[in-house]
């Protein structure tokens, strides 16, 4: 519930899913870059229809069955060097030359880092390659995910377990779920009370994974960030239930939903 400032900056969003763009929309933000189809669009929210007219600008190494490959990192970290936030991992896939890629990204990046969905499974447990970056780093994953990280969950409660992925990792954790928790490696631990049943759809959590690095490159502390993401997620998704109920409660309704608890 931190005050979110309406400041525009650009930040760097790395999907393969056109449909996957998050709640980044309606978090504030005004410039991004988004991988959709091999290339780095620029996508300006201020022009209605931006990603229609929208046409590449930097392009992007790939291997053989179309995923990003450890070739493309340069290209990467030189529009990333302009940037407020990153985010990666939703739509990515999984690949040896993938997993390369989020190593090199963590090992070079300089702004804060959200790691979602396949940027999280692409770490495979290897959760020391966290202890070595140059940036603060967000995981956001849900139990599955976690579980690829570690097996705190098989020896102690949710709470336990996301204090100690965060105080290993150096990272803020998100752990997804009822009563999502966001843990910081400090030992600090927030609840969020926020959300429904309605919500665990796919793309939910694309939604908060873009709310998220909005509110990273407007300034806010990863801990804070994280912690006003959650809430703004959960909350849009109780106001959207309420309009038109749990059942069949969509990504999209969640989005539209967002701009009424900021602005």
């Amino acid at each position: 519930e931190s005050s979110i400032s309406r400041k525009l900056f650009d930040s760097l969003i790395y999907t393969m899913n056109q449909s996957k763009d998050g709640g980044i929309h309606f978090a504030g933000l005004g410039i991004y870059y988004m991988d959709n189809d091999g290339s780095i669009r620029q996508i300006d929210l201020e022009e209605k229809d931006s990603w229609m007219r929208s046409t590449p600008c930097y392009d992007l190494e790939r291997d053989g069955e179309g995923r990003l490959s450890k070739a493309a990192l340069p290209a990467i970290l030189d529009r990333l060097s302009a940037c407020d936030a990153a985010l990666l991992g939703p739509g990515l896939g999984r690949s040896a030359e993938l997993s390369r890629l989020i190593a090199g990204m963590l090992e070079a990046c300089r702004v804060p880092l959200v790691l979602d969905a396949d940027g999280i499974n692409g770490l495979d447990g290897h959760i020391d390659i966290l202890r070595g970056t140059s940036c603060p780093v967000v995981l956001t994953p849900h139990e599955g995910e976690f579980a690829r990280l570690s097996d705190a969950l098989d020896r102690s409660n949710r709470l336990d377990a996301a204090k100690e992925l965060a105080e290993q990792s150096g990272a803020v954790v998100v752990l997804k779920g009822y009563r999502t928790l966001i843990a910081a490696p400090d030992g600090r631990v927030r609840f969020n009370t926020t959300g429904n049943p309605g919500m665990a759809t796919g793309g939910s959590g694309d939604v908060l994974a873009g709310i998220l690095t909005s509110f990273l490159g407007q300034g806010l502390s990863p801990f804070d960030a994280a912690s006003a993401a959650v809430w703004v997620h959960g909350a849009a998704g109780d106001l959207a239930a309420a309009r038109i109920g749990e059942y069949g409660l969509t990504p999209t309704d969640l989005i539209e939903t967002v701009p009424q608890l900021l602005f």
